[in-house]
């Protein structure tokens, strides 16, 4: 008897081994950011939030699906796509339908507090979203930190898609299709709304922009043209245009440093949401972040509150309109003349220059792009 209890222990033990290995372990694949050449290698990842196959895959449905908005009648549907649109570098243009100027308003009307800014080569972003900085990694005391967080504020803000995130989950819950993508990328068929805010920041990390033809010149494949290249000096010299300062260029090649910056648009300062409204700090009255210029040429309406309609109305101001304020950034080194006084030629120059930031590969890639039908539907949202 002793025997065969002994025999019937082990027996069971074999079996419960055998069971906890027959179990399938969640293993989604890697996705690995290729880092372009000359380019940072810290990404801002976070821990929690690791790069899948998978999850961007996961990613890139959401992002484009009204059903987002957490509706499905036609007439209130809202995704992502809705306002960063992928040939305009994931903002919305000023060429936008839906959006007469470029300037776009939510499902309830409202329109947004400032322009939009372009989903692009974020993963290299460490020093806040947004024009004021509001959503900050390292800030342990703010709701709001990364893109993840950023997903949420889009569905539940009355100028974005004006939703509510529960209703959104119970939405996604009831398609069959979207409960075995969750459980591909994350292990559990159960949709939550922190998964969808994980896969659609997963998604969002992957728009890299790296193949202007300034990248091409950087990586010795072809040659700027002279007046290019004439642009190029102006660009990155304090005696030309005196833009690398806030823009990067030589050295950096993100086209932009993250950082906020009064530039001397205006005097009088009334932005309840400028770069004072985060950091109190009285030199920060009217400073927003100086955006990339990669693809900037497609990106009108441009600064904050979409004031100028063309690069060339931006060059003039940066020339010959700067305002003196007592905020005004030390780096806006040519303030006490007006502006860079450019003339008609380096102006050009200039422009040239700039609009070979211009990644047509990024804007047509089809990693990127809207599927033409998305789960558990027979039509594109």
């Amino acid at each position: 008897m002793t025997l065969f209890l002994a025999l019937l222990g082990i027996a069971l033990l074999l079996a419960s081994c055998q069971s906890k290995d027959d179990v399938p372990v969640h293993q989604p694949t890697a996705y690995t950011i290729e880092i372009p050449f000359g380019f940072p290698t810290e990404l801002n990842i976070p821990d929690d939030n690791p790069m899948t196959v998978e999850g961007v895959t996961l990613g890139r449905y959401l992002f484009y699906d009204g059903r987002l908005s957490g509706r499905t009648h036609a007439d209130s549907l809202m995704s992502c796509y809705s306002c960063h649109r992928q040939e305009r570098s994931f903002e919305a243009g000023i060429d936008h339908p839906d959006f007469p100027g470029g300037y776009p308003h939510g499902l309830s009307g409202k329109h947004t507090h400032h322009v939009m800014l372009p989903l692009i080569n974020l993963v290299w972003n460490h020093s806040g979203y947004g024009w004021n900085g509001s959503v900050y990694k390292d800030n342990v005391n703010a709701e709001y930190r990364n893109i993840e967080d950023i997903v949420r504020m889009a569905v539940m803000a009355e100028d974005e898609m004006f939703g509510d995130t529960s209703r959104v989950v119970a939405l996604f819950n009831q398609l069959p299709a979207y409960k075995q993508l969750f459980q591909d990328a994350f292990g559990n068929p159960e949709v939550s709304f922190r998964n969808i805010e994980r896969a659609i920041a997963q998604f969002v990390r992957t728009l890299v922009s790296a193949n202007s033809r300034f990248d091409k010149y950087i990586r010795g494949e072809l040659q700027l043209t002279q007046q290019e290249l004439n642009g190029y000096v102006l660009f990155t010299t304090e005696e030309g245009a005196d833009c690398f300062h806030c823009h990067g260029g030589y050295g950096n090649p993100l086209f932009t440093t993250h950082l906020f910056y009064n530039n001397a648009k205006d005097s009088i300062f009334d932005d309840p949401k400028d770069r004072f409204a985060i950091s109190a700090d009285p030199m920060d009255h009217g400073a927003y972040k100086a955006t990339t210029l990669r693809n900037i040429e497609v990106q009108a309406p441009f600064m904050h509150d979409g004031r100028f309609k063309t690069l060339e109305e931006v060059i003039i101001f940066y020339s010959v309109d700067l305002v003196q304020s007592n905020s005004v950034d030390p780096l806006m080194h040519h303030i006490h003349t007006g502006g860079v006084r450019l003339t008609e030629q380096e102006m050009s120059d200039l422009l040239a220059f700039i609009r070979c930031l211009r990644d047509d590969e990024f804007m047509t890639n089809e990693a990127f792009s809207r599927p033409q039908v998305l789960p558990d539907s027979d039509t594109s949202y």
